[in-house]
């Protein structure tokens, strides 16, 4: 069970966090840079719930779980005994969602530009923010040991942002295609 005394601690205010494990790091500190853009991203698809409901915010919700999970996971350096890890389990099951997603939706022809409905932008806006968190997570593995799980599930989410934001988009009629060089043509 989790029990928060406090919000205002005043520890932060010298420019350092507590990680999980107790170590004092500066806020700008690659491992808090990753699970914060990781916390962006959560916080990318509560909006995105405000737009979907039936199976895609069941998606949702079982996704910013596993996203507060991973938080857990990145904010403790090491072994750390019994902490949370996440598992190849909800990695699994992000790849049977996208099958079952995609397998209705038409062929890509061509890129698709963020946008359609206010949900597919939602969900395309979430997509590059756990891009960079993936980056980030790379960039972090790079130079200390993490959970490779995590980099993992972040890969594949994407995936499924993308795969989502088709299917919101009304399987795809409404998606807006990329047209090479169409932004430089002077239509009248």
């Amino acid at each position: 069970m989790v029990r928060i005394d406090r919000v205002v601690t005043r520890g932060g205010d010298g420019g350092e966090t507590s990680l999980g494990d107790g170590t004092r790091v500066r806020k700008d500190a690659l491992r808090v840079e990753t699970y914060g853009t990781v916390d962006e991203a959560n916080a990318i698809l509560g909006l995105l719930r405000l737009h979907t409901d039936g199976e895609a915010d069941a998606m949702l919700a079982r996704i910013q779980n596993d996203l507060f999970d991973i938080g857990a996971d990145l904010c403790v350096p090491g072994e750390a005994g019994e902490r949370l890890r996440l598992t190849d389990t909800p990695i699994q099951r992000l790849e049977m969602e996208v099958e079952a997603m995609n397998e209705d939706l038409p062929r890509l022809t061509s890129f698709v530009l963020p946008g359609g409905s206010p949900a597919a932008a939602h969900a395309h806006h979430a997509r590059t923010v756990v891009r960079r968190a993936e980056r980030l997570a790379v960039a972090l593995a790079a130079q200390e040991e993490i959970n490779a799980a995590v980099i993992r599930y972040l890969n594949r989410l994407s995936d499924h942002l993308f795969v989502l934001s088709r299917k919101l988009n009304d399987n795809a009629a409404n998606d807006v295609l990329w047209v090479p060089g169409g932004g430089m043509r002077a239509d009248p």
